[in-house]
């Protein structure tokens, strides 16, 4: 194991729902985990349509950020994994506004499940400053 490895664990956001770290800082770079659309406070998910579950995994990959000392505008690739490809349009839409200007390299795939009847799942790399 590296040195430069540091897991992060981020009080603000839900619980890992499995044997991981929230994140992993290395080499200059903040490794997120997929953040499912779970309420941190409450450990359920979220209601509402796949955009208002979309925002809740970006507002809890903020708040791993934040624990980390780091900030999702700073994203340099995220992975957005979604239960139906139908719902891409919601999903820009929702992701569009955490990232009005210069968005990072992303990749969208459409999944037959995911973790607790989440519709989408959302990972991320992170730039960190010097």
């Amino acid at each position: 194991m590296s040195a430069d490895r540091q897991p992060i664990t981020a009080p603000d956001a839900p619980a890992a729902v499995g044997p991981y770290s929230h994140a992993v800082r290395s080499d200059g770079f903040l490794f997120l985990s997929g953040q499912t659309p779970l309420d941190p406070a409450t450990g359920v998910l979220v209601a509402g349509d796949v955009g208002e579950q979309t925002r809740q995994c970006l507002r809890n990959l903020e708040a791993v950020c934040t624990a980390a000392g780091a900030s999702l505008r700073n994203a340099v690739r995220c992975g957005i994994f979604v239960t139906d490809m139908g719902t891409f349009g919601e999903v820009n839409t929702a992701y569009a506004e955490f990232f009005p200007d210069a968005p990072p390299a992303r990749s969208t795939v459409g999944v037959a499940a995911l973790p607790v009847g989440a519709q989408v799942e959302i990972d991320a790399i992170v730039a960190l400053g010097d």
